[in-house]
């Protein structure tokens, strides 16, 4: 998805306000969450947010989401945010973020979804990387016993 930030969607600083860039980035992991699984879909947690960089107005900023793992009935989607040079054009990674997303049926109860083949190393990174997030996740709500998350205890070992 890209954009243009305009003079009502910034801050006294003329930065992107910070909520306007997460639902920017809502909406665009929404639609990929959406296309690959073909069901309506909705947003189950905001992971991880780096707001590494001001967003000038006037930017033109891309916001790329991409599928980097599947679980049962949930995507865990992570998004990088683009701003492009107005004077030459150039892209530089100006923020992050992972949510994560439940696919449902028409009366909002969770379905299953389709696995996903990771291509490029970097999906590679991402996609491994999830199964660690979500048993972090899962231990500190109380959902998994810290001894059960085998991923974890693996980058102590």
């Amino acid at each position: 998805m890209t954009d243009l930030v305009l003079p009502g969607e910034t801050n006294p600083l003329n930065n992107l306000f910070g909520g306007e860039l997460l639902a920017r980035m809502d909406r665009a992991a929404s639609i990929a969450a959406r296309r690959h699984s073909r069901r309506i879909v909705v947003t189950a947690s905001v992971n991880h947010v780096a707001f590494n960089r001001a967003i000038p107005l006037g930017s033109v900023v891309t916001v790329e989401a991409k599928i980097s793992r599947t679980f049962k009935t949930s995507m865990e989607v992570f998004i990088d945010v683009w701003i492009e040079d107005r004077e030459s054009g150039i892209r530089a990674k100006a923020n992050e973020a992972i949510y994560t997303f439940v696919a449902v049926d028409e009366t909002g109860r969770p379905v299953e979804v389709p696995a996903i083949e990771p291509q490029t190393e970097l999906e590679h990174q991402r996609y491994e990387a999830a199964l660690r997030r979500k048993q972090l996740s899962l231990v500190l709500a109380g959902k998994m016993n810290p001894h059960e998350a085998t991923e974890l205890k693996a980058l102590f070992v």
